[in-house]
């Protein structure tokens, strides 16, 4: 009797909040990683904005994000009270990584009603009629919770939104076109920086950016999968160049401008002085890094009347580092020198790359002189690259000596095999890679 009269006795402050017995902000929060994949799952089923989202990007920021909000909600019930200074920031910044990516408000905001009726739904299925004045408590901190969610979320989605369409963003792209246009940094933008990193960017595809993410249940024939698979290629593609861009605007002593797709772009970083080649080659590996793609750059460091031919020459710089297969990074022109040189025009490019003509219809043959120079002439090191024998690395050779004239195992024919490989990479068709960015002036 004296349980039945304890049960129907109002909660009182200082206590845990019960419902059939059981602290509801503990067994939330223990049940917080099961119940988050749960309500992911019913936002990947019930609203297409985040099917379309990269799966990267549901496994880790929006997981992240919901576990976060049902732990906040956790401790809210807790504390019976408001929740702690700063509890919103970081649904504030999941908000604004959403709106650069395009997704709807109404869908982020009904993601959130969704994730709040789902711990409704948890905390109250066992309660009994002794729970009520409990559960009138538990939905008065519940809606407050959801309604200081949705107020921050929406201001800082609305906020973003304001900063990507204003015009700070066509202020930078306008100094952006003065200066690739030659034209006076003072006629850009007032107070513009003496000396600009000038880079040029070659982004790899993300996998999210594929259109084939697999076979559905609805056959090959789905147009709404192929529609999804489109839309997650485009938002993993915006996820990739927003994040770049953060890393690069941190650079310099101000703002990068940059104008950046999914291939890559330009990118001006205002600087006070000429950076350490080691601090640029760090930037593109954080850059890299943050965008989740090989990235392959060229840089140099000009004023702004330099910037124009600077950027014709690190996409001279970008194309000849791709058409000669070396590894993304940081490239400038001391690291081509000769690939440069040999790409000037001249009757002599074709006759150098005729040297490798026989080799042609060998194509293993020409994959060991590759790997043999690329290995210092070492045998072992190349048959393990070419997984072969260095008997079979050694009978190779002779036979480059036999058809070319010319031996790799021979310092002397060394450096004349080398021009020829790089000759050949540049006489034969194949994707170039001109200067991004635009190049035009402001208005037009």
């Amino acid at each position: 009797m004296t349980g039945h009269n304890q049960a129907h006795r109002g909660p009182t402050r200082g206590e845990p909040l019960t419902i059939a017995e059981r602290p509801v902000a503990v067994r939330l929060r223990a049940a917080a990683p099961e119940l988050s994949r749960g309500i992911v799952g019913r936002m990947l089923a019930e609203i297409p904005a985040y099917s379309a989202l990269p799966r990267e990007e549901i496994a880790g920021d929006i997981a992240g994000i919901v576990q976060h909000c049902v732990r906040l909600t956790a401790d809210v019930l807790e504390r019976r009270g408001a929740a702690a200074p700063g509890a919103f920031a970081r649904l504030r910044e999941s908000a604004a990584q959403r709106a650069d990516e395009g997704v709807p408000l109404e869908a982020i905001v009904s993601a959130y009603q969704l994730g709040t009726a789902m711990c409704w739904e948890l905390l109250s299925a066992d309660a009994g009629p002794g729970d009520v004045p409990a559960l009138q408590e538990l939905l008065g901190h519940v809606f407050e919770v959801q309604r200081q969610m949705v107020v921050a979320v929406t201001g800082a989605y609305m906020e973003a939104r304001t900063l990507l369409d204003g015009q700070d963003r066509e202020g930078r792209h306008a100094a952006l076109v003065a200066l690739l246009n030659g034209e006076p940094a003072d006629r850009a933008r007032p107070g513009e920086a003496e000396l600009y990193v000038v880079l040029t960017l070659l982004f790899a595809p993300h996998p999210d950016e594929t259109a084939d993410h697999g076979p559905t249940d609805h056959g090959p024939t789905d147009h709404g999968s192929a529609g999804r698979a489109s839309t997650r290629a485009g938002i993993a593609a915006r996820r990739k160049i927003r994040r770049a861009r953060a890393v690069l605007d941190r650079f310099g002593t101000g703002p990068a401008l940059a104008e950046l797709d999914g291939a890559g772009g330009t990118a001006l970083l205002p600087v006070a002085a000429p950076p350490d080649w080691d601090d640029l080659r760090g930037l593109v590996a954080r850059t890299a890094e943050s965008a989740g793609v090989p990235v392959t750059a060229a840089a140099s460091v000009a004023e702004p009347a330099a910037i124009p031919d600077a950027v014709v020459q690190n996409g001279e710089i970008a194309d000849l580092v791709g058409r000669t297969g070396r590894p993304p990074g940081l490239y400038r022109l001391g690291d081509v020198l000769l690939e440069y040189q040999l790409s000037r025009p001249s009757a002599a490019l074709p006759g150098l790359a005729g040297v490798l003509l026989p080799l042609e219809r060998k194509p293993e043959l020409l994959r060991t002189l590759e790997t043999y120079l690329r290995h210092g002439l070492d045998r072992r090191a190349t048959a393990a690259a070419l997984h072969v024998h260095p008997n079979t690395v050694d009978y190779r050779v002779r036979r480059i000596d036999e058809l070319t004239g010319l031996s790799p195992a021979r310092h002397a024919d060394v450096t004349h095999l080398s021009a020829a490989l790089v000759a050949r990479a540049l006489v034969r068709p194949g994707p170039r890679h001109p200067a991004p960015g635009p190049r035009r002036r402001a208005g037009r």
